[in-house]
């Protein structure tokens, strides 16, 4: 199932918090071999774990991650604006209505259906909290899975060539887009609200700020 757990909810989950920080360093450090910080537990974590970012966590059956996505609004401190703001000319993206992905992460055992389901749970965050935007940046290898997951984004900047680009993009709400992406993961509309609503509450279809991050506005 998906569960949407803010930073100072996390420690609720002992399991699938840990669980969730060395499948990343699994997957960003030893596969992937990017430059991110490992601790002396195996974990991987960053700065901006500290800044209340809420997670979109796909739990296993046995209480463990099977993936998960970071979500922070870009009124405060996002990897777009203090790492690759030449991919925007320069010009930061700060709008309570445009939040950044990162750190999209799935375990070696994830099954097939994972990765969609975290992406139609980014699009029920943005239909239930009224975003319109989410900003990231990705290898433009991503962009054929974006395209099979059925919610393709705007490339709105690009540096350097062939495998090593990276590009910044925005993925846009719309109602239709929510359709097809629940249909491609195989997910009826009506569980992924009641999944959202599991943690949440119920919440009108409105631009709904959470209330953590109210005061960054």
């Amino acid at each position: 199932m998906l569960r949407y757990i803010y930073r100072h909810d996390l420690h609720l989950f002992p399991k699938l918090r840990r669980s969730m920080h060395l499948d990343r360093a699994d997957q960003f450090h030893t596969r992937l071999g990017w430059e991110v910080q490992v601790d002396e537990t195996g974990e991987e974590h960053d700065q901006y774990d500290q800044l209340d970012p809420l997670y979109v966590i796909w739990e296993k059956p046995d209480g463990s991650h099977g993936g998960s996505m970071r979500f922070l609004p870009t009124t405060g401190p996002v990897m777009v604006n203090d790492f690759f703001l030449d991919l925007n000319n320069g010009v930061p993206l700060q709008s309570p209505l445009i939040w950044e992905s990162t750190r999209f992460c799935l375990s070696r055992d994830a099954s097939g259906n994972v990765a969609g389901a975290l992406t139609l749970a980014g699009i029920e965050i943005m239909r239930n909290f009224g975003i319109q935007h989410f900003a990231g940046v990705f290898d433009r290898r991503m962009v054929r899975i974006y395209r099979s997951l059925g919610f393709s984004p705007e490339v709105v900047g690009r540096r350097g060539e062939g495998r090593d680009q990276i590009c910044l993009g925005l993925w846009e709400f719309s109602p239709e887009v929510y359709e097809r992406v629940a249909e491609r993961a195989g997910i009826a509309p009506h569980t992924s609200q009641a999944w959202f609503d599991h943690s949440f509450g119920a919440i009108s279809n409105a631009a709904v700020m959470p209330a953590a991050h109210i005061a960054a506005e």
